[in-house]
């Protein structure tokens, strides 16, 4: 009877860490694809090379349900993600701070409402206020939650690296980001700052989340070639 108990636990436990790695490639995935997915996408539905202003713009083209159903689902994923206590809530906060991003859209543009109303003015307030808390926390996972390997020899494992270039890559972006919104910078190209600034922190914060995942490590083990057995007497 305790034996089958015991094996009970050992089933639960392998259970929950792969239902963790699971979670944790599907956040990778969206955030990796959808960077490339909203541009494409947009081009492909309006029939010309379409560039967005920024992913938020995604909300006032034929990209919206696309652009809200990827952050539902990154919120979903990591409302259930669980570790330990510490993720489990910054995660929490993450996810509820993804959906609130879908749910509160960007003040419209000029081209489509010349004059946004205070509720629209608002309302993309708000977006803007929950798109940086995501940011910052997503950020913190990276740099102080992913990085935190035990040495092995003195030396950080070259994971904890890709870690902490892809936090300091989001948190680049997103200053750059920043300061380009209030100096209303702009340069002579069809590929706006804000749209390039949010897209390289998605697409950085869905590779350190797939390396997480270990799902790339686990597709190089099995993608690389069998090592050949010693003949027998050899």
């Amino acid at each position: 009877m305790s034996v089958r108990s015991d094996q009970l636990a050992v089933d639960d436990q392998d259970q929950d860490a792969q239902t963790v790695r699971r979670l944790r490639l599907g956040v990778g995935a969206v955030g990796f694809l959808l960077p490339i997915v909203l541009p494409v996408g947009n081009s492909l539905t309006s029939a010309r090379v379409a560039l967005l202003s920024s992913m938020s713009a995604s909300y006032y083209t034929h990209m919206r349900n696309v652009f809200v159903g990827g952050l539902c689902a990154i919120g979903v994923f990591l409302i259930c993600y669980r570790h330990d206590r510490r993720e489990d809530r910054l995660s929490s906060v993450a996810g509820v701070l993804a959906i609130l991003v879908a749910l509160f859209p960007m003040e419209p543009p000029a081209s489509l409402t010349p004059h946004p109303s205070t509720l629209q003015t608002t309302v993309g307030m708000l977006h803007l206020l929950f798109a940086a808390g995501l940011f910052g926390v997503l950020a913190y996972f990276c740099l102080r939650l992913f990085a935190d390997s035990p040495a092995t020899g003195g030396r950080r494992p070259a994971r904890d690296w890709v870690y902490l270039v892809c936090g300091w890559v989001i948190v680049a972006c997103i200053a750059v980001v920043a300061v380009a919104g209030v100096l209303h910078l702009a340069w002579d190209s069809p590929l706006t700052l804000p749209y390039l600034g949010e897209a390289v922190s998605v697409f950085a914060f869905g590779v350190a989340w797939l390396v997480k995942s270990e799902a790339l490590t686990a597709f190089a083990r099995h993608a690389a070639p069998a090592a050949p057995t010693a003949a027998p007497g050899a």
